[in-house]
């Protein structure tokens, strides 16, 4: 199973959300990849320590490759590293992807992570983080998803920018991934109901029986 922690605000928690809830599974006995997608590679940083700044491999090199034809190109498993708790790796991120990005989206490189991660062998469960942007690697991750998860802040700016979002994940639906699901919307604060919290639910309903959701 293949999920994306995907909102186009910052500060919501999508790499805290990815790396408890890869946590969880890991703990459980499932053996589970964590893929940082955000140049600020917090979730890297989360689960590496000082680590992450002295990483041979990361995902800048996996997009590096893809940009240019290799007739022996490094293997996806290469460019995966463990983490210090069992059953839980990390395809670490760093800086160098956010200059890579127009580069790949140029080249239009979308399905390579789908690609890759269709390839890959031996894991049980996947969660991607992605940067606070609709751009390269959010619209890879998207595409390369079974499921979507949607860290949400119950104020109304955020409801409002809620919908949005979700007209881009239907979009990617229809247009590259037929199979992506909506699997849920995240309070990451342990907020509690609120007249907010009822307008997103009633909406969310109705967008659910219009086939919007």
């Amino acid at each position: 199973m293949k999920r994306v922690v995907f909102n186009q605000k910052g500060g919501v928690g999508k790499s805290t959300i990815t790396c408890n809830l890869a946590a969880i599974s890991a703990a459980q006995g499932a053996r589970t990849l964590v893929i940082d997608l955000d140049p600020q590679a917090n979730s890297t940083r989360y689960l590496l320590g000082s680590k992450a700044d002295a990483l041979e491999h990361t995902a800048s090199g996996f997009f590096d490759q893809v940009l240019t034809y290799k007739l022996w190109p490094k293997p996806t498993e290469e460019f995966i590293t463990a983490t210090p708790f069992e059953n839980l790796f990390v395809l670490p991120a760093d800086g160098t992807l956010e200059e890579l990005q127009s580069k790949l989206e140029s080249r239009y490189k979308i399905y390579k992570l789908k690609e890759a991660l269709s390839a890959l062998q031996g894991y049980d469960q996947i969660w991607i983080d992605t940067p606070p942007a609709l751009h390269f690697y959010t619209r890879s991750a998207l595409i390369a998803a079974d499921k979507c998860l949607i860290p949400f802040d119950c104020d109304e700016f955020a409801r409002r920018a809620l919908y949005t979002l979700l007209d881009n994940v239907a979009e990617i639906r229809a247009d590259h991934n037929a199979a992506l699901e909506v699997e849920g919307i995240v309070a990451p604060r342990g907020v509690a109901r609120t007249h907010v919290v009822d307008l997103v639910c009633s909406d969310l309903g109705e967008r659910k029986q219009g086939g919007h959701a």
